[in-house]
């Protein structure tokens, strides 16, 4: 079929098939994603008015927008543009510019069909709640969300009003206040999606006929609106504050606060909630928050580039983990999640078999169905003998911190496994070096550091020694990014980068202790300073026999007859014992200090010695950059992320 006159564009492909309707391919140049920047959203809005001419002119009864992208629709606004539009004129300028554009999409007198696959995220998903009906591919990659107050922001391209709309006002709330990826089902059941087909070749025909069917969403019923009307909304607004509260102090995080000011406003009239929204998110994009945040997510991403590609990249198969302990038993969970096949050694069963319990309770809270628990289930097998040891791709060790027990398990290992396996210990604080003594081939050792807790702690640390190659790291990286996990390189040194600044972190408020501080002060102090939790309860959670042994390691002293060293010879030793420097009741610490809150200032004197540490790291060549350095912290310790790490901190005058 003759095509028509169409504008030159870079990011999209338009043609019309013989049934008069419209194929719109977003595919963004050089980038593995599409994403939606000012010259995409340009190209858009030249091509929204030929949709106009044509269908005035009856030559077009539809527009089906899809993406021939593996990764998926549109995973949201260009990131890498923020910056540059940070200042109020420009996004001002920018944002009224895109919503008069998104308008016109959902004003089009033929309807215009979002087919979805894979991600649809931020802008992605503003966009195709401006089309008249959505489609999306039932399926375990298909995620939909509102990521951006990740980023110090809320939805900017009329989101917010179109996402109450569709899903109800409370629904919408939280999938913007919490950042929550969706797969599609849910997705359709809050009112997002419209139609679920199961295979991504399926979009095509169910594009088709919702054009030809002229088919529309439907608003979010009544019964969904009523929570945004009269007094029940300010009831809901004061609800989500107080939510919010749990999980993020205002005067850090601004953004979730100012989309609940929005709602209170408007958020009886989806239509008033989008025309008040770029007035609410100019003011957010400039802030340091904003800006860190920003800094975080490129970070973030530069770490996918860490492992091999194409070609060389290598696949994984099975794990074998030796140790069963917290840490051991965690690490074959959390491989066994991302679907692995996983054999567990240890001692014996009685060892073993806490382990599987723990991940039989890992897998029940993340996977949906059954189904889905009872795979990741039988993936992981319990191996006192360490038979699956010889099929392994991966050999991790998570035994206790001790240099001869480690030896020994290596020198069977190099012996047992294939020559191509990856050998890796998860040794917190010991050089490499010294554990691949007597090895025929010490280069086949790595490090892969893990962090407690596995599921919830990112980072992987991938220690060099003076042993490997670059392909050797680039191998440990690529099996942390496989199981969905960040690697950060670092060097064989003591307590490698993590640890070696917690360490003095840790223990000077330890000191702080000794010498009087109420524990529940210092902690708060860190929590107003931005820590995630304080130094005095994080030591618990690590362990305090783990904290002592890594502090030897590293050279630091645990006097006798102190406090510390008390609990540890009682057996105290933190949250898996119920008490440490606290009680522990059901996973928490039971705190009956007076906390002093808002004290940031001796929060930025509790975190000092971390920044000073972590820059002695950066100089001693432990990571290879002040922005590797930043990022390993964050996401090792949860440094405070809108700080943008402890030397973009430092910079900032903060500490």
């Amino acid at each position: 079929m003759a095509q028509p006159n169409l504008p030159h564009t870079k990011h999209w492909r338009f043609e019309i098939d013989i049934e008069q309707i419209g194929w719109l391919v977003i595919d963004t140049p050089k980038s593995s994603v599409n994403t939606l920047g000012r010259e995409a959203i340009g190209e858009l809005e030249t091509l929204v008015v030929r949709f106009e001419e044509l269908a005035a002119e009856g030559a077009l009864k539809g527009v089906v927008l899809m993406s021939d992208k593996d990764s998926g629709f549109i995973a949201g606004a260009d990131v890498a543009e923020f910056d540059d539009m940070s200042e109020p004129a420009t996004l001002t300028v920018a944002l009224e510019r895109t919503h008069r554009l998104f308008d016109r999409i959902e004003a089009l007198k033929i309807p215009m069909v979002a087919a979805i696959h894979g991600f649809c995220l931020g802008g992605g998903l503003e966009l195709s709640l401006a089309c008249r009906y959505r489609i999306a591919v039932n399926d375990e990659r298909t995620r939909i969300g509102f990521p951006e107050v990740n980023l110090g922001i809320f939805p900017g391209f009329g989101g917010t009003g179109r996402s109450v709309r569709q899903a109800g006002p409370i629904d919408a709330m939280q999938i913007m206040l919490t950042a929550k990826m969706l797969r599609a089902g849910a997705a359709k059941r809050l009112g997002l999606v419209d139609k679920l087909v199961r295979h991504r070749d399926n979009l095509r025909w169910e594009g088709r006929k919702a054009v030809l069917q002229k088919r529309s969403s439907s608003p979010a019923s009544l019964l969904k609106r009523v929570m945004a009307m009269g007094p029940l909304r300010s009831y809901a607004a004061r609800k989500m504050r107080e939510g919010a509260e749990k999980k993020a102090n205002p005067a850090f995080y601004p953004a979730p606060y100012a989309l609940i000011d929005l709602f209170e406003a408007h958020g009886d009239d989806w239509q008033a909630m989008k025309r008040g929204e770029i007035e609410r998110f100019v003011p957010l994009m400039a802030t340091d928050t904003a800006r860190n945040l920003r800094r975080v997510f490129f970070l973030s991403e530069s770490l996918k580039r860490q492992g091999l590609r194409g070609s060389e990249k290598p696949t994984f198969r099975r794990v074998h983990v030796v140790g069963a302990g917290v840490m051991g038993g965690d690490i074959a969970a959390w491989c066994a999640y991302r679907g692995l096949g996983v054999t567990l050694q240890d001692l014996d069963m009685e060892r073993i078999t806490p382990a599987l319990e723990r991940a039989k309770g890992l897998f029940k809270k993340r996977l949906k169905s059954k189904r889905e628990v009872d795979a990741a289930v039988a993936r992981l097998e319990a191996d006192p003998e360490g038979k699956g040891m010889a099929r392994a791709d991966v050999i991790i060790e998570a035994v206790v911190e001790n240099l001869e027990i480690k030896h020994k398990i290596f020198v069977d290992a190099e012996e047992r496994t294939k020559p191509e396996a990856i050998l890796a210990t998860n040794t917190s604080s010991i050089e490499l070096e010294r554990i691949a003594e007597g090895l025929k081939n010490p280069s086949r050792l790595i490090g892969l550091h893990f962090f407690n807790p596995v599921a919830q702690l990112p980072l992987v640390e991938v220690i060099r020694s003076r042993f490997n190659t670059d392909l050797d790291i680039a191998r440990g990286a690529s099996f942390a990014l496989a199981i969905s996990k960040s690697p950060v390189v670092v060097k064989s040194a003591p307590g490698f980068l993590v640890n070696r600044v917690l360490m003095p972190y840790m223990l000077g408020a330890v000191q702080r202790l000794e010498n009087g501080a109420p524990k529940e002060d210092i902690d708060a102090a860190a929590v107003a300073f931005g820590m995630p939790m304080g130094p005095i309860e994080l030591m618990d959670t690590v362990g305090l026999d783990v904290g002592k042994s890594v502090a030897e390691e590293l050279g630091h002293e645990v006097p006798e007859g102190s406090q510390f060293a008390r609990l540890i010879a009682e057996n105290k030793l933190g949250r898996k014992t119920g008490e440490g420097f606290y009680k522990w009741q059901n996973g928490k610490p039971v705190k009956t200090g007076t906390a002093a809150p808002g004290d940031a200032t001796l929060g930025a004197e509790l975190v000092k010695p971390l920044v000073d540490a972590t820059e002695i790291a950066v100089g001693d060549d432990v990571v290879a950059s002040e922005d590797l350095a930043d990022i390993g912290v964050i996401l090792g310790t949860g440094f405070a992320p809108f700080r943008g790490g402890p030397l973009q901190a430092r910079k900032e005058g903060s500490v």
